[in-house]
């Protein structure tokens, strides 16, 4: 067997090797393909293509050809990839969905703004549009720097000389290895405004730049919701832009209303949006969605929503802005090359690095049209020698032998060179006539004009500046003489607080079934009934079903949840679905990112997040936590860990507590215990919680309440009798002891369900196994003492039937809505936490 050559095998290290090659790949990828040039914004992809078409001379006044014909011809000369990344760009350079001034000229199917792909290549046609021409405006003078193509057989542009501000006008995206570029659009005008305001004042500052471009101008409209965003990615060159689409409330000739949006934001694919929105209707996450329908056509955009009978506008728009892609986040990342290498450019140093461009373009430019009109000068003033002497130049060349003798003859009799030589051997006799003649020394005089213009311009950059500013002033005029600003800019920063003031501030009561179906009715619609009446049905309960917490709280409220499994969610409460009282309701997973394995335990609702409120939590095993308001801030809809629980524990109950506040826990077997709250530590998140009260055997909390002297305990029991006691009858203890009696259970009186904090102004609401209610005032129920077993409060329908949940709400007869808000700040059935960090404090 033959030995194998040594000498060609090469020992090289792999981790070096790996590095080496991949830092290789990672600038190739950068630097030639996914990056645009600062100077003419363009990739190179997209300088190749336009080079291209300029070369095949596809100018704006001239015909289209087909696109196969543009593709080939840049894969041949200059961009040996595939076809479909050349057709890509060449699509995208035409779209005026994509691009706010598209440099190339469609003829054909480009695709739409729905997602659909352009037709084959084959089938489209295309050439420049008159901003494309503008990007190659004075290539042909030397403006740019040339070199090789790939197999070094032609010359290509390294830039493009773009009188055109392409980087800001039009925007890139790209992504490279380890970074990638997100910049917005913007409006000509605007643009061309700042860069003579930076020409005539270079100390300007972002803040006086903001005068003249107002924020980003993207070519599908839209809205742009507050500066913030704009002036972050100004200052900085990142900053997230928060886009919302135009629409208007219609009315429905069946009276109903609906949703009419016209524009939508930036680079959204209609089609898909359109699909989301009824995929949300049809699972019943917008139940106020009647019908959607896609009515657009080639006047413009325009997708119908409309909404069921009764159905609040606002709230069905501020759900579908926060589920759609009706409003989205523009996040910008200023990302280009200077000087071959990436960097992070803010709105000032991209004017800058873009008028440096043009100042040198312009520049190289008086330096070609001066050489140019020297070269030529100096023609003319040799055949101005001539036609001055013509009768000894006749002569002279009708003597010589040939034309190099008659040249070398000339030069040394006139003192001219070679070029000046060959020019009068050259000129036509046509040209000695007296007319003639006169073009020849008029032709001059303007050259000589010109040279000592060129001249001038070169000896003073100002002047070169004022040339530049001159240009970019007259370019809106020439380019895009009827365009105006397509997207609006809201300078206000939105926020749920815009859109409540749209919606009806009124206490509703919430209620949430075992299975998970929320809703809420306005309290209005429960009727008062006197001591051990019948109720009537607040809920249609199927298969077992039935309503497990039931809140009362205003619209305008955050409602905040705890599920068994000790996570903490929030939403508001107009985003929970109004329903009648025989409605099922909605399920919660609708509303919140919830698990299936999941229950919601506890709810509580507030005005605002605080950090001076503090929440006390109690849970079924006796364990009491308190946690500022504030560090549920960051739960919203997809939830954080709220609590740890021991094996078998639950939440129960919440009540807001401030420096100075005591509170009552209340026992299923009749045991309460007051406290102070400052006995309890305040504890950060996954912290497990102190011993609140000893239980005795299997007794279980029941409630937890503020202690008020204002208000009464009241408890309703298991099987429908209650009694009210007050506060003042229980003297302080120590957290973590038995406390007193404060029902006698047996006999009447079974186990207690919950415990309320009450006053003659409030009526309670009490909630059955089997869906009945019942709305009682409290000063039907007796004020007895500690040791008494109650009155008889609910009369079930049925023997089975059993009383699972209370809650508190204002009497129907008070009349001052500062009370009945007041009424309701701390008495509805609350529950949540969140998980903590300090380390579990032991009795």
């Amino acid at each position: 067997m033959e030995e194998p050559n040594e000498s060609r095998i090469i020992t090289v290290d792999v981790s070096n090797e790996m590095r080496t090659s991949y830092l290789n790949y990672a600038m190739s990828v950068i630097v030639s393909r996914a990056l645009p040039d600062v100077r003419d914004g363009l990739k190179p992809v997209h300088r190749r293509i336009l080079f291209d078409m300029y070369e095949m001379g596809l100018r704006a006044n001239t015909s289209y050809k087909k696109c196969a014909r543009i593709v080939g011809d840049v894969l041949g000369k200059y961009h040996p990839h595939g076809d479909a990344s050349v057709y890509d760009a060449l699509v995208r350079l035409a779209q005026d969905f994509s691009l706010r001034y598209p440099v190339v000229n469609p003829q054909g199917n480009f695709g739409s703004i729905d997602g659909d792909p352009a037709a084959a290549m084959r089938y489209t046609e295309a050439k420049m549009s008159r901003i494309g021409e503008e990007m190659m405006f004075d290539i042909q003078k030397e403006t740019v720097d040339f070199g090789p193509n790939y197999d070094d057989s032609l010359q290509e542009p390294t830039v493009l000389p773009a009188s055109f501000p392409f980087l800001l006008a039009n925007g890139s995206s790209g992504i490279a290895v380890g970074m990638a570029t997100n910049m917005a659009p913007h409006n000509l005008q605007e643009i061309c405004d700042a860069i003579c305001a930076v020409i005539e004042n270079p100390d300007i500052t972002i803040d006086e730049l903001m005068e003249y471009i107002k924020g980003p101008d993207f070519p599908s409209g839209a809205i742009i919701c507050g500066m913030k965003g704009i002036k972050d990615a100004f200052t900085t060159g990142r900053g997230k832009i928060v886009m919302r689409s135009c629409y208007e409330i219609e009315t429905h000739d069946r009276g109903h209303d609906q949703l009419v949006f016209t524009e939508i934001p930036y680079q959204v694919n209609k089609a898909d949006l359109v699909k989301k929105i009824d995929d949300l209707r049809k699972d019943g996450a917008i139940p106020s969605i009647s019908t959607v329908r896609d009515e657009s056509d080639r006047k413009g955009i325009r997708i119908v929503i409309e909404l069921k009978m009764g159905s609040e506008p606002m709230v069905t728009l501020n759900q579908l802005f926060a589920r759609t892609a009706l409003q989205t986040n523009f996040n910008v990342n200023s990302l280009a090359l200077v000087d071959g290498r990436p960097r992070l450019l803010t709105l000032k140093e991209m004017l800058v690095y873009y008028i440096r461009h043009r100042e040198e373009v312009v520049t190289r430019r008086a330096r070609y049209d001066l050489r140019k009109a020297q070269e030529r000068a100096h023609i003319l003033r040799g055949l101005k020698i001539g036609l001055d002497n013509i009768d000894e130049v006749i002569r002279i060349i009708k003597e010589s032998n040939d034309n190099t003798v008659a040249a070398e003859h000339l030069m040394g009799r006139f003192g001219l060179d070679l070029l000046q030589a060959q020019a009068i051997i050259d000129m036509k006799l046509g040209r000695l006539s007296h007319l003639e003649t006169s073009k020849i020394l008029e032709e001059l005089g303007d050259l000589e004009q010109k040279i000592a213009y060129y001249q001038d311009l070169l000896s003073d950059e100002k002047k070169i500046l004022k040339v530049v500013e001159s240009e970019t002033r007259a370019m809106p005029g020439s380019l895009a003489p009827k365009d105006h600003r397509l997207t609006k800019i809201l300078r206000e920063e939105i926020g749920q607080s815009t859109l409540e003031d749209f919606i009806k501030d009124e206490e509703v009561v919430v209620l949430i079934s075992n299975k998970g179906f929320a809703k809420r009715i306005p309290s209005e619609e429960y009727e008062a009934h006197g001591r051990a009446g019948k109720g009537t049905r607040t809920t249609k309960l199927q298969d077992g079903d039935f309503v497990d917490h039931m809140f009362v709280a205003s619209t305008h409220e955050y409602v905040m949840f705890v599920t068994n499994a000790g996570k903490a969610y929030y939403t508001k409460v107009f985003e929970i679905p109004e329903a009648s009282k025989t409605a099922k309701g909605t399920s919660i997973k609708n509303i919140l990112q919830v698990d299936t394995t999941e229950k919601i335990t506890s709810i509580i609702s507030f005005k605002e997040f605080s950090e001076d409120t503090y929440l006390m939590m109690a849970t079924r095993h006796g364990v009491i936590k308190k946690v500022s308001l504030n560090n549920f801030r960051n739960a919203k809809t997809r939830g954080i860990i709220a609590l740890n629980l021991d094996e078998g524990d639950e939440l129960l109950q919440c009540e807001f507590v401030q420096e100075g506040d005591e509170v009552m826990l209340i026992t299923k077997n009749g045991q309460g215990l007051r406290f102070s709250q400052s006995d309890v530590r305040a504890m950060g998140r996954a912290s497990h919680g102190v011993r609140g009260i000893r239980l005795l055997g299997k007794d279980e909390v029941a409630g937890l309440l503020k202690v008020d002297f204002n208000k009464r305990i009241l408890m309703v029991t298991e099987n429908g009798q209650g009694k009210q006691v007050t506060f003042d009858s229980f003297s302080v203890h120590g957290r973590g002891t038995q406390g007193q009696k404060i029902y006698r259970i047996g006999g009447k009186a079974s186990c207690i369900v919950g415990a309320l904090a009450v006053n003659d102004e409030n009526d309670v609401v009490c909630v059955t196994l089997m869906g009945q209610t019942l709305r009682i005032h409290v000063n039907h129920i007796s004020i007895q003492g500690r040791n008494a077993s109650g009155v008889k409060v609910v009369t079930m329908k049925s023997a089975k039937d059993c009383i699972v949940a209370i809650a508190s709400t204002s009497g129907e007869d008070d009349d001052n809505p500062e009370d009945v808000e007041k009424a309701f700040e701390t008495d509805s059935i609350p529950g949540v936490v969140e998980e903590i960090d300090s380390t579990p404090e032991t009795e």
